[in-house]
């Protein structure tokens, strides 16, 4: 009688799991000794940068500095390796020279060095600022020309910044760094070049989008871009605050996938040739080009919301924290109601908001807000 092949018993299971242990302790003794060599300086071939630390920079963008020139490999184990040492209150600003075959405890005690005083110039950037309103500044303070400033901001490389490859590369976009430049108050050495100054603001845009943030955008069906974008809009449409997501819940009902008015039809990126409609096409685009009929039609296009279906090519404004954080929060609005949306929107002098289902409600609103703005004789 034919003998019955044996099966494999617990010994042949004992063994994979023996097999399956020693590759995750090799991996954990390789990944080891990788951190090792970066903390103790043994890279392989050195490298030497000179490296501007702008005042204010956490162990994170320094570490992020360092690996991006080279210096070191792994810019979170240095971030991480300055907590455990409790030495990031030390660190200093200014300009410092640097070795890759330096080590960790050498890095930092560079860093702990103080530099020469330098000259700084502080800067503000209001919520909406433009891309050409911050290279106007920016060239005001004297620190850089506003077209050296949109040249390095719309064509240098920022690779080692998470939001970076996130972006849409849309040849119709009429500024590539537009909703991007983080508003807000910075400190800038008065001889940092023009790619120090961008980076220090893309910097504060990538610190403050988080992951949260990110994993919101990818829920709403949005790229990076498309997300920045409405942001824009609602930044620029709604003068309050507590009515931001309000707005953004309108714009979202606008272009959801049943929606019956497909155009977002807002003042801000528009045909209208007014400056108190703050309209991006005629306020920026136009004189950056020469005139409103030098505009390229395919910019116009790209941007005029009355006429093209969705999100115009890209933002249209710098957004900040509030209006990105509102318009992720667009589902709170009362104004956001899947069955009955709400597509149209105004507001009148006094302040008040109208939000309407259909075109006839919205006609009924503006007579309403016209009434009270000729009461305020406006």
């Amino acid at each position: 009688m034919a003998r019955r092949r044996r099966r494999n018993g617990p010994n042949g299971c004992l063994i994979a799991i023996l097999v399956f242990l020693a590759i995750i302790l090799i991996a954990a003794g390789a990944a080891f000794f990788l951190a090792k060599g970066d903390i103790d300086g043994k890279r392989g071939a050195e490298v030497e940068k000179t490296i501007i630390v702008e005042m204010g920079s956490s162990p994170s963008t320094i570490g992020k500095q360092l690996q991006s020139e080279g210096i070191i490999k792994n810019g979170i184990l240095f971030r991480f390796y300055v907590k455990q040492k409790d030495v990031a209150e030390t660190l200093q600003y200014g300009e410092f020279t640097f070795n890759s075959a330096m080590s960790y405890d050498e890095i930092i005690t560079t860093l702990q060095t103080t530099n020469k005083d330098r000259d700084t110039v502080i800067v503000t950037f209001p919520e909406g600022t433009t891309a050409v309103q911050f290279g106007a500044r920016l060239e005001e303070a004297g620190l850089c020309t506003s077209a050296e400033f949109l040249e390095v901001a719309n064509t240098g490389d920022f690779s080692h910044l998470k939001f970076w490859s996130k972006r849409d590369e849309n040849p119709s976009q009429f500024m590539a760094c537009e909703g991007y430049l983080f508003p807000e108050t910075y400190e800038f050495f008065k001889d940092a070049t023009a790619y120090d100054i961008v980076n220090k603001i893309y910097t504060e845009f990538d610190s403050k989008f988080t992951d949260e943030m990110y994993a919101q955008v990818e829920s709403m069906g949005f790229t990076l871009t498309e997300f920045v974008t409405l942001s824009s809009i609602v930044q620029e449409e709604a003068g309050l605050v507590d009515h931001q997501s309000d707005v953004a819940a309108v714009f979202m009902s606008r272009l959801a996938e049943n929606s019956i008015v497909n155009k977002l039809e807002s003042n801000c990126s528009s045909y209208l040739q007014k400056d108190a409609e703050n309209n991006y096409i005629y306020n920026t685009i136009a004189p950056y080009y020469g005139g409103w009929d030098a505009i390229p039609v395919e910019v116009y296009n790209n941007y005029n919301t009355y006429e093209k279906v969705g999100l115009p090519a890209g933002p249209i404004s710098n957004p900040g924290l509030d209006a990105m954080t509102n318009t992720l929060k667009y589902q709170s609005s009362p104004y956001w109601d899947t069955a009955n949306p709400y597509y149209f929107f105004l507001t009148d002098k006094a302040g008040k908001y109208y939000f309407a289902h259909t075109a006839n409600e919205h006609v009924a609103n503006d007579e309403a807000a016209q009434i009270v703005n000729a009461s305020l004789g406006k």
